[in-house]
């Protein structure tokens, strides 16, 4: 086992890695931003590296002063989190080339993934069901225009190495085709250093439904059933439950041996996901994988009773998985608190914290590094802290949520507790019968 883990990321997540460990034993490091001087996951570490100014790219991002510290503080292991780079095959590839170990998959599985059209040509191969689209990238409009007119109409154009939405757009007729070409090339060249385009059919009417798996260096893979992420907002993640209120037992089984036999077609080391797109019909498509922990893994952990985090560690250190397929006991559902208005188009509204409370209870559990007294910087995710309940079933963590989030008091800066509120309220939310569209409808004005 290790003996000392430098953990290359801030906030919640670095302060979670670091409760794992001190329970494991093992000794950790923290490294941080001079923006970050004041952190929590700073002062709970058993060593804390200072690593550069508040900008990313000279801080979080900036592999040889992340390597530095790591040699300086004798870290055998760095646990990257997620974001950052959880999921560069370069950083993944410089810890092994300086006997460090990463704790999350191989440079050639990221690089395997993270290239969405390759993506899908290997999960094709392991018999995953993809959703139909260009063969790999499409070398100009004119071809992308031609097998759309082909495939029919909606389709959608995306980013090769994209993310979080960027160098995304949905196209419903052809005349808009060039258009939407354009600015989705471009924005992927801005925000990846990558421009290429690959094309898909439209799912009309989605849940985006994603499948938990671990796999160790034996070429065993297991999955934790899934995690239902349709309540989004321009594609970013708001709200995230297990189970999902539309995949019974044996959709549960049919998507989770199509996880297993994408992660293993790879060999797969550590935790991450397989996401799908389930349509009105119950048929499912591979849309990604992210080969990294998920921000809303907790919910998994509590309906499970199982530590990723401490699993992610174990695979690392060599110790093979049971193999065990897990499956829900429990029902949980876990909120984003943003620093963001939500009524103001969910702009960020960092600042100093003058008061918090954070709800308690049974069932109740939060993830967060944030305190009063405490500034958050201008220069990250806006994200303070996750609000995970979980109870015997959908209807009990409704309420059990909508009493928590009442509790969780955040004085100083805007947060989006006011539309989390209102969307335990919503009819429609309540009867589990939305998909990923179902924000661009909602009323967040009257919050």
């Amino acid at each position: 086992m290790f003996k000392k883990i430098l953990i290359a990321n801030r906030g919640e997540i670095a302060l979670r890695i670091i409760r794992t460990c001190k329970e494991m034993g093992i000794k950790t490091v923290a490294v941080y931003s001079t923006a970050d001087k004041e952190s929590l996951h700073v002062r709970f570490a058993d060593e804390a590296v200072c690593i550069g100014p508040p900008a990313s790219k000279q801080s979080y991002l900036n592999i040889p002063s992340i390597i530095s510290a790591a040699e300086i503080t004798n870290a055998d292991a760095i646990h990257p989190g997620y974001g950052f780079l959880s999921e560069n095959a370069e950083f993944s590839r410089i810890c092994e080339d300086y006997k460090i170990k990463f704790i999350g998959a191989t440079a050639e599985q990221i690089n395997q993934m993270g290239d969405k059209a390759t993506a899908k040509e290997t999960m094709k191969k392991a018999g995953v069901p993809c959703i139909p689209g260009s063969e790999g990238l499409l070398e100009s409009v004119e071809e992308g225009i031609k097998l759309a007119e082909a495939m029919g109409y909606p389709v959608i154009v995306k980013a090769t190495a994209g993310g979080g939405g960027r160098g995304m757009r949905i196209i419903r007729k052809s005349e808009d085709f060039q258009k939407n070409w354009d600015d989705a090339k471009m924005e992927s060249g801005a925000a990846f250093g990558n421009d290429g385009l690959y094309l898909e059919k439209f799912i009309e009417e989605p849940r985006h439904i994603e499948i938990q798996i671990v796999g160790d260096q034996y070429g065993k893979v297991c999955h934790l059933s899934e995690r239902d992420c349709s309540i989004q907002r321009r594609h970013q993640k708001l709200v995230e439950e297990t189970p999902s209120p539309v995949v019974s037992d044996e959709l549960r089984e049919q998507m989770g041996a199509a996880a297993i036999a994408g992660a293993t077609a790879i060999k797969y080391e550590g935790a991450g996901t397989v996401e799908f797109l389930v349509d009105k019909h119950g048929k499912f498509y591979f849309m990604e994988m992210n080969t990294r922990i998920q921000v809303e893994h907790p919910i998994t952990e509590e309906v499970t009773d199982f530590d990723l985090i401490k699993e992610q560690i174990k695979v690392a250190a060599g110790i093979p998985i049971s193999g065990i397929n897990y499956f829900p006991k429990m029902y949980s559902m876990e909120c984003r608190i943003n620093a963001e208005d939500p009524k103001n188009n969910f702009r960020p509204s960092p600042g100093k914290i003058l008061q918090i409370n954070l709800p308690g209870g049974h069932g109740i559990r939060v993830d967060s590094h944030v305190y009063a007294g405490y500034t958050i910087p201008p220069n990250y995710d806006s994200m303070i802290a996750k609000l995970i309940v979980t109870a015997r079933s959908r209807e009990e963590v409704i309420v059990r949520m909508k009493r928590a989030l009442q509790e969780f008091f955040i004085d100083g800066v805007k947060t989006t507790i006011p539309f989390h509120l209102k969307l335990m309220d919503d009819e429609t939310f309540k009867s589990g019968k939305f998909n990923t569209s179902f924000l661009e409808t909602f009323d967040f004005e009257n919050l």
